[in-house]
């Protein structure tokens, strides 16, 4: 007899296919880790903008965590939009001790719009900071959460240390991908490590970049299921989202900011 390594993904549906448990449902998928999945809201959404949120109710993602967690082997956990406080309350409750939790406090959609109540991050720093293996904050995420501006790498390292040294946590990944300039570089920083790791690679010019911050806390997520350590799962996850982006570039899907090509696959294309 014969199984999948298991991770689970609790999160909000994007019905534009290209975030959201959608996405890491795809990334779980493209590199051979079964996915189940928790929803925590749904999204009026496309490529353009979000025109509507309805949350799921604590009590509904409780009944899904149980019914996952009660049935299912999970090897390791991704956290996305979770929308409101009491949802990051009844995820901490759930939780199954010693699985890795990557944790991505999605905030802000690329196309600008709020994706969280005004409470929600004190409560995910709350009940969730404590529980996550890493965190997977962008430029604008690691701002709200730090209260500093960041534009330098300097300014990354000085928040992945307040997020390690300040807030607790045990590891962070702080993601470049806005920086200006033509090299991406984003900051691991590990509790316990002497410093940082500037992890670098070339910028590719793309407008199809929706869901890329899910995709790579999923594929993180992914890696760990299968047995890579932490540090070693972020760097397989930056290969693969780099190689997603570089694949999807070339492709249209939708009117503005399409997805990445979570299976490196475009070989099926209709000329427009």
């Amino acid at each position: 007899m014969y199984t999948y390594p298991i991770a689970l993904t609790i999160a909000t549906s994007d019905s534009g296919g290209g975030a959201g448990i959608q996405a890491d449902l795809k990334t779980f998928s493209a590199l051979g880790v079964f996915g189940t999945s928790v929803l925590c809201a749904l999204t009026a959404q496309n490529t353009m903008t979000v025109s509507g949120i309805m949350p799921v109710e604590a009590d509904f993602v409780t009944k899904q965590l149980q019914a996952v967690l009660s049935d299912f082997d999970v090897k390791a956990i991704k956290i996305g939009m979770i929308y409101t406080p009491a949802n990051a309350k009844a995820i901490s409750e759930q939780l199954p001790k010693c699985v890795p939790v990557i944790l991505d406090p999605v905030m802000i959609s690329t196309s600008g719009c709020s994706l969280i109540e005004d409470d929600t991050a004190k409560a995910m720093e709350k009940y969730l900071f404590p529980l996550a293996t890493l965190l997977t904050p962008n430029i604008s995420e690691a701002q709200a959460l730090c209260s500093i501006k960041i534009k330098t790498i300097e300014d990354m390292q000085k928040a992945a240390h307040i997020f390690v040294d300040q807030k607790g946590l045990n590891a962070v990944l702080v993601k470049g991908g806005h920086l200006e300039g033509n090299t991406m570089a984003d900051i691991l920083y590990i509790k316990g490590d002497n410093e940082t790791q500037i992890i670098k690679s070339q910028k590719i010019k793309s407008n199809n970049t929706h869901g890329t911050g899910c995709t790579l806390s999923s594929a993180i997520a992914a890696y760990m299921a299968i047995g890579f350590t932490l540090a070693h799962s972020v760097k397989k996850a930056k290969e693969y989202i780099t190689q997603a982006i570089k694949e999807g570039k070339d492709v249209q899907i939708g009117h503005s900011h399409g997805p990445v090509n979570h299976f490196f696959c475009p070989q099926i294309l209709i000329k427009r």
